[in-house]
């Protein structure tokens, strides 16, 4: 591989297999699933329950390791780090955006935007955090709690929160999951158009196929295996 294809290249998946111990026996969640994701890309990850889509997030981000195979993240490989490297890659490289939005309930919606810059010891963290706030659509709701906000409010200070860092990757799992069809697409709105005004490459687990065809690839999971990876149609 040369050096300007792993530039380009944030996201590296080779060989990715994930086993687990059971009553059973021995599970295979995921089968030797090979890609690579370009810097700036929008990729949805698609397929049915218990195809191993989460899993797949979890291994792309450094949350677990692979069985068999390995991850590379903006050229590092994960599996050769520890719990403490893969934190540091992940504070430095990865933002979250979660179905159940993970905001701290005793923090306002500034505090929580502003909380992964604090903990990296970003300067300027709150001007930095208003301008998000502002950007997604939250200007006077920024002093209140999670528990007076709406859920598509909830998804929005998720949302600014992970651009907040700036990350090499963004990761959503199912981040419309809990939210009406009308507001998801709004707050999809929103997720795209932060992709395309910023560097952050986007990765989408979603059971949206309409979701889906707005990125620009689709990878396909069935029974753990990588079915098929197409890029869609502009």
């Amino acid at each position: 591989m040369s050096d300007q294809t792993a530039v380009e290249n944030v996201l590296s998946a080779q060989g990715l297999s994930k086993q687990v111990s059971s009553p059973e026996g021995t599970l295979t969640i995921l089968s030797d699933v090979s890609f690579s994701i370009a810097a700036g890309e929008s990729v949805a990850v698609v397929g049915p329950s218990g195809a191993g889509k989460s899993t797949l997030l979890a291994l792309l981000a450094g949350l677990d390791l692979p069985t068999t195979g390995h991850v590379a993240l903006n050229g590092v490989n994960l599996g050769e780090l520890d719990e403490d490297g893969r934190a540091k890659v992940r504070a430095e490289s990865v933002g979250f955006v979660f179905q159940s939005f993970h905001l701290v309930p005793s923090l306002n919606a500034l505090e929580n935007v502003m909380l992964p810059l604090e903990l990296a010891g970003k300067e300027h963290a709150r001007d930095t955090s208003r301008g998000i706030i502002e950007q997604v659509g939250l200007a006077d709701r920024w002093s209140h709690y999670p528990a007076q906000l709406s859920g598509g409010e909830k998804q929005r200070v998720a949302i600014a929160r992970a651009f907040a860092t700036e990350p090499a990757v963004l990761f959503a799992d199912e981040p419309t999951g809990n939210l009406d069809s009308k507001t998801g697409a709004t707050i999809m709105d929103l997720m795209f158009e932060l992709n395309r005004s910023s560097s952050t490459t986007l990765v989408l687990v979603t059971h949206d196929h309409v979701l889906a065809e707005r990125c620009d690839r689709i990878l396909s999971l069935e029974a753990g295996k990588l079915v098929s990876d197409d890029r869609v149609a502009a």
